[in-house]
C-alpha cells in the first residue's frame, strides 16, 4: 500500500498538468457515525444470533472474516491506485504537449484519486469493524499475511508484517509501513494456568509493565512474533488499545529449528531501546542473552504470572 497520492507525486514535473477537482466529495461516502452505528448494529446482531447455539464456538472465525472482507476491499483499492500512480509517471516521462496526452493524464489522476478514497473508506470501516472484534475477543486483528495499515492521518495504530517493513526500508518509501518512533522487543510465550484468576493477574502484568514502558518512552512501537495466542496476543491487545504501532516477526517455518532464534535477531537488529520479557521458551532465554550482551535494556517479567524472578 501507498502513501497519501498526492505525497506519490511530489517531487515529479507537473508544471504541464492542471489537476481538477476530484469528481466525488465528502459526501458521497458514508459518514463515521453511520459506519459506527451500521456496523455495530450488524455486528450485535450476529452474536447474538450465534449465542447459545451449537455455532457459538464458530463466531470468532466468523467476526474475523467480516473484519477481513473490508481489510480485502481496501487492498484491492490500494491496487489500484498502484496502477493508476504507475500510469501517471508512465504519461508524466511521455510527456509531448498534446491534448490527447493531457486528456489521458487527467483521466488517471481521477482515477486515481477515486481508488485513494475509496481506500480509505475502506480502512475506516475495517478499523471500525476491528475495534468491535478486538471488543468481542480481546484479542487485536491481524489479516493472514501482510500488514493491516492506516493511511488516513486520523488513525494511529498499525499492524506492521515485518516482511513489509524490511522491503519498505530498503525502498526507503512507502512511509505508511514504516513506523515511527522507537522501537521495543516484546516476548514472551503461551502459558497455562491453574485458575481464571491467574490466567487475569498475568494479563494485568503484561498491560501494565507496558503502560510504564510507554511512560519511559512515549513514541514507542511494539516489535513481536505476532501469536494469536499466549503473550502476544495480550500484548497486541494492549498495542492496539493505546493505538501504539505494531511490528511483527512471524515465524519463518523454513528455517526449522533456527526460526525463533532468527526472528530474534532481526528484532534486535532494530536496536530497540527495551527487550520486554515475559516467560517463554529456550527461544525467548536466548533473546534476554543477546540483547544484555548487546548492553539493550531488559524488562525482565519472566517471575510467577508475569512478575520479576524473584519477587
Amino acid at each position: 500500500m501507498y502513501d497519501s497520492f498526492i505525497d506519490q507525486l511530489s517531487g515529479l514535473d507537473l508544471s504541464s498538468l492542471s489537476i481538477r477537482p476530484a469528481p466525488f466529495n465528502a459526501t458521497d461516502f458514508p459518514c463515521e457515525d453511520a459506519i459506527d452505528q451500521t456496523l455495530g448494529a450488524v455486528w450485535s446482531d450476529l452474536f447474538a444470533m450465534f449465542s447459545d447455539t451449537a455455532l457459538e464456538a464458530d463466531a470468532e472465525d466468523i467476526a474475523w472474516g467480516m473484519v477481513n472482507l473490508f481489510h480485502r476491499a481496501a487492498s484491492r483499492k490500494s491496487a489500484q491506485l498502484d496502477r493508476a500512480s504507475d500510469e501517471i509517471r508512465t504519461l508524466l516521462a511521455s510527456a509531448d504537449g498534446s491534448e490527447v496526452h493531457s486528456s489521458n493524464l487527467e483521466e488517471q489522476v481521477e482515477r486515481a484519486q477515486a481508488a485513494e478514497a475509496s481506500m480509505l473508506a475502506f480502512e475506516q470501516m475495517r478499523e471500525a469493524t476491528a475495534a468491535l472484534y478486538r471488543d468481542e475477543t480481546g484479542s487485536s486483528w491481524k489479516p493472514v499475511s501482510g500488514s493491516r495499515t492506516n493511511h488516513s492521518r486520523n488513525l494511529t495504530s498499525a499492524v506492521i508484517d515485518a516482511r513489509d517493513f524490511l522491503r519498505a526500508r530498503a525502498e526507503n518509501r512507502r512511509h505508511a509501513l514504516i513506523p515511527e518512533g522507537t522501537p521495543v522487543v516484546f516476548a514472551g510465550g503461551r502459558q497455562s494456568f491453574e485458575s481464571a484468576e491467574d490466567a487475569k493477574r498475568y494479563a494485568e502484568n503484561v498491560w501494565a509493565t507496558l503502560d510504564k514502558v510507554r511512560d519511559v518512552v512515549p513514541d514507542l512501537f511494539l516489535v513481536h512474533g505476532g501469536d494469536g495466542k499466549g503473550a502476544d496476543r495480550l500484548a497486541a491487545s494492549w498495542a492496539e488499545r493505546r493505538e501504539v504501532q505494531q511490528l511483527t516477526y512471524s515465524l519463518d517455518r523454513r528455517l526449522g529449528a533456527r526460526a525463533g532464534f532468527k526472528r530474534n535477531e532481526q528484532m534486535l537488529s532494530l536496536n530497540p531501546r527495551y527487550v520486554v520479557a515475559f516467560p517463554g521458551n529456550g527461544v525467548t532465554e536466548r533473546l534476554v542473552i543477546d540483547a544484555k550482551t548487546r548492553r539493550i535494556t531488559v524488562v525482565d517479567r519472566r517471575g510467577l504470572l508475569g512478575t520479576s524472578p524473584g519477587s
